[in-house]
């Protein structure tokens, strides 16, 4: 026999594996412990379908019959933001995290910003109630047809479509040092969102409400600009260029309401 066919007997007998060490958590208020998977290695896995795979059939390496991993998913293509979670200490989205881009073995956590629902799922209602506190959202009444609406600067629309892009994924707020347990900082996505819907000229008939939203408690003062957020962001939204925007706006805001002004 050939040395080359040898060696495709021993790589086909030869079987890689891939090592996953998970922080689990059965209830929100038991405590966390981690439990060690293996897989068979195969081509283009991602985190995703190395869960699938485990939810399949739950057995940790000690061979013991263990419960599915419980975790959030839906579009598996990065646009909802629900399947975030730490992957290797770094919070990201779990559908875009290649096993081949990973250092072995593979740690998955649950973001420890929100409350741990089971296991690597997490409650973000924390951040949709900043949305709310924001009012993040264009104020139309009525299901009629208005016609088409007010038309936007191009080089505005432009630097406004990339804050749309948000997918409230929490990953930002979970990179933030400044949002945790002691702290009522709403964090940079609901910032970001301010200055979004601030800058469309139907959103802008409640901007002056917004900006007073982030003067008060939670606002802008709890940021502390160590822009991990914008770093960590899976969709690269200029985070701080809307924080240090709002900062000038804010002040302005602070200055008409102490002088007083016929500026809608």
């Amino acid at each position: 026999m050939s040395n080359s066919a040898v060696s495709e007997n021993k790589a086909a007998t030869e079987k890689k594996s891939i090592k996953f060490i998970i922080t689990r958590q059965d209830q929100p208020d038991s405590a966390p412990y981690t439990e060690e998977f293996e897989l068979e290695y195969r081509p283009n896995m991602n985190v995703i379908s190395a869960l699938m795979e485990i939810r399949r059939n739950p057995v940790n390496t000690k061979g013991e019959k263990t419960t599915p991993i419980t975790w959030e998913m839906n579009c598996l293509e990065e646009v909802c933001g629900a399947c975030s979670m730490v992957i290797n200490g770094k919070p990201r989205q779990s559908c875009t995290a290649l096993v081949d881009k990973l250092e072995q073995p593979i740690r998955l956590e649950p973001m420890r910003t929100f409350p741990v629902v089971r296991d690597l799922q997490v409650d973000r209602s924390r951040m949709f109630d900043s949305l709310k506190k924001v009012k993040a959202w264009i104020p139309i009444d009525g299901t009629y047809d208005l016609g088409p609406g007010p038309r936007m600067p191009e080089k505005k629309r432009q630097w406004a479509y990339e804050l749309s892009k948000c997918m409230t994924c929490g990953v930002c707020l979970e990179a933030c040092p400044n949002v945790n347990s002691k702290s009522d900082f709403i964090g940079p996505a609901p910032l970001s969102q301010v200055r979004l819907f601030n800058a469309h000229p139907t959103g802008a008939m409640n901007k002056s409400e917004r900006l007073e939203t982030l003067m008060g408690d939670g606002g802008l003062e709890g940021c502390g600009n160590s822009q991990n957020c914008v770093q960590s962001c899976p969709k690269g939204i200029p985070l701080t260029t809307s924080i240090a925007a709002l900062n000038r706006d804010t002040n302005l805001q602070a200055f008409r309401n102490f002088f007083g002004s016929d500026r809608t």
